[in-house]
């Protein structure tokens, strides 16, 4: 009797085992969905637009970085040079430099000729023969002018071929020979063009473009001697 409890208890475990439901297994999804794909590209497409942006702009602020840098250096060299050329007045009190100093046929390598296209390797890496030899020879002031007008000019071109330069004086005594008298309130002017783009504006300064239509930024300095 015994045993054939047993026997039931293991029939009975046996059938309910048989009734239950087998357990399902989760479905893996296969692959990427094309919608899935296309919103990554365009993802990537958009961050890629923005470095090429930055990049661009970022070109345009070195540029103008190096030029006014460029700028600076010149018209603190030509405030030396006159300084250096400097005598005294022959009428009043107080110094002067010499008037070939403020004439514009001095600078930006006027009356000069190349063929080549960009100013520095044109005049600068071997003195031109319109330019006085005042490195190792005695020079007049005027041709003393000529010689650091060219100079000038060189270095103003070193780092951009479109810079120029222009030394002008507001003289404050008509009266006398000097076309710079003592005095007088000298004005170095070191220009370049610029261009807007859609990520940068210039504030374009009237001093800097004195003629309409011109777009140009610069550096001036205001000394006298």
């Amino acid at each position: 009797m015994f045993d054939g409890a047993v026997v039931i208890q293991s029939r009975n475990f046996k059938s309910i085992r048989a009734t239950m439901p087998a357990a399902t297994s989760p479905v893996a999804q296969a692959g990427v969905g094309l919608i899935e794909i296309l919103i990554t590209l365009f993802i990537l497409a958009v961050g890629l637009l923005g470095v090429a942006a930055l990049q661009f702009t970022g070109s345009f602020a070195n540029k103008d970085a190096i030029s006014r840098t460029q700028a600076e250096l010149v018209a603190q060299q030509v405030a030396e040079r006159l300084r250096a050329a400097a005598r005294p007045a022959i009428q009043g009190d107080g110094i002067v430099a010499n008037d070939a100093y403020f004439s514009s046929d001095n600078y930006n390598f006027s009356g000069l000729s190349c063929a080549g296209s960009h100013p520095y390797k044109c005049y600068c890496l071997s003195r031109p023969g319109g330019v006085p030899n005042c490195e190792g020879g005695e020079c007049s002031e005027v041709d003393m002018a000529a010689y650091d007008g060219w100079a000038l000019s060189c270095a103003t071109v070193q780092t951009n071929p479109s810079m120029t330069l222009n030394v002008s004086c507001d003289d404050n005594n008509g009266g006398d020979a000097d076309v710079c008298s003592a005095g007088s309130r000298i004005q170095i002017t070191v220009r370049w063009p610029v261009n807007n783009s859609a990520n940068q504006q210039y504030t374009l300064n009237a001093r800097c473009n004195p003629d309409s239509g011109s777009s140009s930024a610069c550096v001036y300095k205001d000394i006298t001697l």
